[in-house]
């Protein structure tokens, strides 16, 4: 049943694999109605994430060739468009699709913006919204009933909008490479969405994280928890790395940048120590050396969302304050070319937030 709600609403949507022109933003959508068991909500927030752009631009390759324009899945391609994005998305039920109770009309949610299409913790044919189905980039959004989440927190709209992708994603490599208490993660990309996640996440299970990161953002890597920085680019990244660990070994590397570090990070692993990744912001194609794989003994992860425990984790974590948000800005709707624009530059720490005009 729908309750005053508009037969319209502004959006972005996109419109093909390409440029920001992809992007139209629209005054005139059709408001999604609840099927059953769904719910739609009025979105309050919406943190921007890589994904949004990396699927604009087909940034994904496939197997056989790299430099394809590809989206985001390997296999069966849900993707069509116009597509409105948008995964990190807070906002309050305003209405409810048959077989889900009236009461849930105002409360307000955070969305875990996973399509699982399975009944078990495999993530092999995971989809998410945004990508298989509409997302947040815009005033309303239809989404199972499931998948709505109340959490117990004082943490604005906006703030809670920080988490779910980046914290999630964070989450899971930490869980795949298991990291434990009294262990060492390096993390690259420390200052991005979900590297500045990592940071804390680690520190949530009593582990030691070190930043990677930019120069000028150290202060603001130690400030959420990081035991030292290296400053990516300056120096022997090695050789940075076992300074800024005291000698401590490195047991974990979360790394989110790939390209030429990759070779120098799995060095940098200690014997047994475990690789997780989850994103290659400086090049996904890299050069492995086996016999540093095999004779170390390393493990390799690739990491991509999270599971439903995975996410269950992340509200207690927020519930708990063991988390804290980071808004690296916040813009409307109806600027979102330089919303995606500035996110693009990464002359911020934290994530980028969307609230309708």
């Amino acid at each position: 049943m729908m309750h005053s709600v508009p037969k319209t609403m502004t959006a972005v949507l996109l419109t093909g694999h390409g440029g920001l022109e992809k992007l139209v933003y629209s005054r005139d959508v059709p408001v999604p109605a609840p099927a059953a068991g769904e719910v739609l909500i009025r979105v309050t927030a919406c943190g921007m994430n890589n994904t949004d752009v990396w699927v604009r631009e087909g940034a994904y390759g496939t197997e056989d060739d790299p430099s394809a324009v590809s989206t985001w899945r390997r296999h069966g391609n849900t993707l069509t468009f116009p597509r409105i994005q948008g995964t990190d998305t807070v906002g309050h039920i305003v209405a409810v699709g048959e077989g889900v109770d009236p009461a849930r009309i105002g409360e307000r949610v955070m969305v875990d913006f996973s399509i699982y299409n399975r009944d078990d913790d495999s993530l092999a044919d995971i989809d998410y919204m945004g990508h298989g189905r509409d997302g947040g980039y815009a005033e309303y959004m239809a989404l199972p009933a499931e998948n709505a989440h109340v959490v117990a927190t004082d943490l604005t709209d906006i703030e809670l909008a920080t988490f779910c992708c980046a914290y999630l994603t964070g989450e899971r490599m930490l869980e795949r490479a298991r990291l434990a208490a009294g262990e060492t993660v390096l993390v690259t990309g420390a200052s991005g969405g979900v590297g500045s996640a990592i940071i804390q996440l680690a520190r949530a299970r009593g582990a030691v994280p070190i930043a990677v990161a930019g120069p000028g953002k150290e202060a603001a890597m130690l400030d959420i928890g990081a035991q030292a920085v290296v400053t990516r680019g300056q120096g022997d990244l090695a050789e940075a790395v076992e300074a800024a660990s005291g000698g401590r070994p490195i047991d974990v590397v979360a790394d989110l940048v790939g390209g030429p570090l990759f070779n120098d990070l799995l060095k940098i692993l200690r014997p047994e120590g475990r690789y997780t990744t989850a994103g290659a912001i400086a090049g996904p194609v890299v050069q492995l050396d086996l016999r540093t794989m095999y004779l170390k003994q390393l493990e390799l992860h690739g990491s991509s969302q999270g599971s439903r425990a995975d996410f269950r984790r992340l509200v207690r974590y927020i519930e708990e304050k063991k988390i804290r948000p980071l808004v690296g800005g916040v813009y409307p709707l109806s600027e979102f070319h330089r919303a995606q624009t500035d996110f693009m530059a990464k002359n911020f720490v934290g994530k980028l937030v969307v609230v309708p005009d």
